[in-house]
């Protein structure tokens, strides 16, 4: 294989291993140099082609070093014939690999274009998903030509194919990108969900190896990718290769980059599809029914309009909202029954929602209603204020069980989870949760058992006779600590302060004794 002279003198820390920090670090510097000049999906892209090429490279080493200690082939030879697709996970021509396309800097966006679009074309799995930016149109000033070029130097002092780089350090590098960039495209419907209230909500939901997990609203993939990490860091790899992952996602944009996230963590068990879920669901059965799995999650659109009656009643499979079609200026309870209709008879559904999803009357307390009287929610946590990126209200998660325990049956427990927050790591004006917050609100989802100021279990009469509200502070208010008196301590500080006063009392008399002393002389 071909080698780049220019960078030969580039190796040491090509060939070692890469930290989670280094390589975090590495993307910080690229995002330092595009935040104003380019979109951060031009990362995403870059660092995925420097990965399937450091990949391919490595492959083709492993595969020649068997077939000469194997089949007794000369090297050279073997090389060529570990060039053939059937060794590798991506069919790339060499020619097409990061160090070809990228060592001539005049021809840098062509060769990267071409390189891309060949490569999408070559492998299904790729295709509108590497090809969504154009290198072409970017390069065509000095300004972005330059940072191009500076790019491809970051990316290019580590290997991150190889055995230097696990799928799990790089896909948190892809993840510390989105964390950056995606949070700031709130109002153009990029949501980034904190992943600290994802790994909240799968440890509810505990998913296990041979379920399916399905995100009707998958946005980059964070619920199907720390669904399949609590899997693999529960039963280990193989097992968690038998969680088979679904999602759906409207922006096509967000598909793609959900898409790569999903690869760049070596994550192959996913069906993704673009496309709007509530007109278009696709995932059905081949008789045309609607697909059904094992756990559904999601952090659904908050409050979507324009999902009313009228547009529903055209939707396909609109027998889904067999509860009522919502209001035209929040689709949250569409979302819902979609969720729930997607879900096995003992299914177990988790979503996040904006509270006044919880209590809003109207065609949404309809709904609402009649949920409850099936006695599918299981259970209802507010969030911390301050744990999302485009809104500082907090928001709350409603677990739906198709099939409860029966000492379950008729109640609903409700936490308020509203104090159990840490400060955010880099955001300050952001709170996060720490491992100790999830670790008290799944104990006490568990338990299912009232904790005073905290948990409480809920009949549901008494949810019908509050009008099917479900605020979780109507049922359960944090206890305010009243303060401890030490009676002995406040009794000996008032005796102090009583001879206090008593010792600036007689210097005061002995000023005025004086002065009246002055005024006879």
């Amino acid at each position: 294989m071909k080698q780049n002279s220019n960078r030969q003198n580039q190796k040491p820390l090509f060939l070692r291993k890469v930290t989670r920090e280094e390589l975090n670090s590495l993307v910080d510097r690229a995002a330092d140099l595009i935040r104003t000049a380019v979109d951060y999906k031009f990362i995403l892209v870059l660092l995925f082609l420097k990965h399937i090429s450091d990949k391919w490279k490595a492959e083709t080493e492993q595969a020649a070093d068997r077939l000469v200690k194997e089949v007794g082939l000369p090297y050279e030879l073997a090389v060529k014939e570990a060039q053939s697709f059937v060794y590798h996970t991506y069919n790339i021509p060499e020619e097409l690999l990061w160090d070809e396309i990228t060592k001539d800097v005049q021809k840098l966006p062509t060769k990267l274009a071409l390189a891309i679009n060949e490569i999408a074309q070559r492998n299904k799995d790729l295709d509108g998903v590497i090809n969504r930016v154009d290198f072409l149109e970017f390069a065509r000033n000095e300004e972005n030509r330059i940072i191009l070029h500076r790019l491809i130097q970051l990316f290019d002092q580590y290997n991150l194919g190889g055995e230097e780089v696990s799928p799990d350090i790089l896909g948190d590098a892809y993840e510390h990108i989105l964390s950056r960039f995606l949070p700031e495209k709130g109002k153009e419907g990029e949501i980034y969900t904190p992943r600290e209230l994802i790994r909240l909500m799968v440890e509810i939901l505990d998913p296990k190896p041979g379920e399916r997990v399905y995100d009707p609203s998958c946005g980059s993939g964070g619920m199907l990718i720390i669904s399949y990490m609590f899997v693999k860091e529960k039963y280990g790899k193989e097992e968690a290769n038998r969680l088979f992952l679904y999602g759906q996602e409207k922006s096509q944009d967000i598909y793609a980059i959900c898409r790569l996230n999903l690869l760049i963590h070596d994550i192959r068990n996913a069906e993704i599809y673009p496309g709007d879920t509530l007109l278009y669901p696709k995932t059905k059965r081949e008789d045309g029914r609607l697909e059904q799995f094992d756990v559904v999650i999601a952090n659904i659109p908050w409050n979507q309009d324009r999902y009313g009656e009228m547009t529903l009643r055209d939707a396909e499979l609109n027998e889904r909202f067999s509860y009522g079609f919502p209001p035209d200026n929040s689709a949250d309870w569409a979302w819902v029954q979609h969720m729930l209709a997607s879900a096995k008879e003992d299914g177990r559904i988790g979503l996040v929602v904006d509270n006044g999803c919880l209590f809003r009357s109207g065609r949404e307390k309809v709904i609402r209603s009649k949920v409850i009287e099936d006695d599918l929610i299981e259970c209802v946590i507010l969030t911390p204020e301050k744990l999302f990126y485009n809104t500082g209200a907090p928001g709350a998660i409603i677990i739906f069980n198709k099939r409860k325990p029966e000492e379950r049956k008729g109640k609903i427990l409700f936490i308020n989870g509203g104090k159990e927050f840490a400060p955010h790591p880099s955001i300050r004006r952001l709170n996060s949760l720490s491992k100790e917050n999830i670790e008290k609100i799944v104990d006490a989802y568990k338990k299912f058992a009232d904790i005073p100021g905290f948990a409480r279990v809920v009949d549901k009469e008494e949810v019908v006779k509050n009008d099917y509200n479900l605020n979780v502070t109507l049922y359960v208010m944090p206890v305010e600590e009243e303060e401890r008196v030490d009676i002995m301590r406040e009794f000996w500080e008032l005796k102090e302060l009583e001879r206090e006063r008593d010792e600036v009392m007689r210097k005061l008399e002995g000023y005025i004794e004086e002065i009246i002393n002055l005024n006879e002389i």
